[in-house]
């Protein structure tokens, strides 16, 4: 098996070029065949499709600043054998203004819910803002028409992935004003679900779902 070499700046050239379709056909096999048969070769290549696929979106966007045009076009006049370094800054500053930090105003380290009933406590709704700190997110959940719970029982919030893996992100008996916490990204966990729980010792989910939504990025 072909082992990169991350300091040999002829295979990042040539990793770059056959990523935007200009390596010279006579070496396209060659390196093409070495890309299959290293798997830190392919997730490059991969890195670098992604990121050229992102600086090409950024340049053509027209909300996009003026400034930050200019750079991204100036990454893409760089010598070949430094694209792949400046891929990742690229492709950084690129998946900002995909995520609308540039183009709209509103930061993707700032994320909303709206949530909605279900059958369980059909008159309550509310909403939940999710900002990044150092610490994790922060979330700040504010809902009516659901009762005050005491005595043993409480509501707790969950995150949840496409993959179906809830995490729980805090308790609270009203839900006026809370403050939750969570160690995972709701940009990937993207569904908050509030249940209706009781103090019996078991720690999963009791599946009583009274409020549901799903982050807005």
């Amino acid at each position: 098996m072909y082992r990169y070499r991350h300091r040999d700046e002829d295979d990042f050239a040539e990793l770059a070029a056959l990523a935007d379709g200009s390596l010279d056909p006579e070496r396209r096999a060659a390196v093409a065949a070495r890309v299959a048969h290293s798997p830190e070769l392919a997730a490059l290549l991969a890195e670098q499709r992604r990121a050229l696929a992102l600086t090409n979106h950024a340049a053509a966007t027209t909300e996009t600043p003026h400034a930050f045009r200019a750079r991204v076009a100036a990454e893409q006049r760089r010598p070949r054998r430094a694209a792949l370094v400046a891929a990742f800054a690229t492709a950084t500053l690129a998946t900002a203004v995909g995520a609308g930090i540039l183009s709209s105003g509103r930061s993707a380290d700032s994320l909303r819910v709206a949530l909605r009933p279900t059958a369980v406590v059909p008159g309550a709704a509310g909403e939940a803002t999710m900002t990044k700190t150092p610490s994790g997110w922060r979330i700040r959940l504010r809902a009516h028409g659901l009762p005050r719970l005491d005595r043993g029982r409480f509501y707790e919030a969950w995150l949840r992935s496409e993959r179906g893996v809830l995490v729980p992100v805090g308790t609270f008996s009203e839900g006026t004003d809370v403050t939750l916490w969570a160690g995972v990204a709701p940009t990937r966990f993207t569904s908050l679900t509030v249940t209706r729980e009781r103090n019996d010792g078991n720690q999963a989910s009791s599946g009583e779902k009274v409020l549901a939504g799903t982050v807005v990025r």
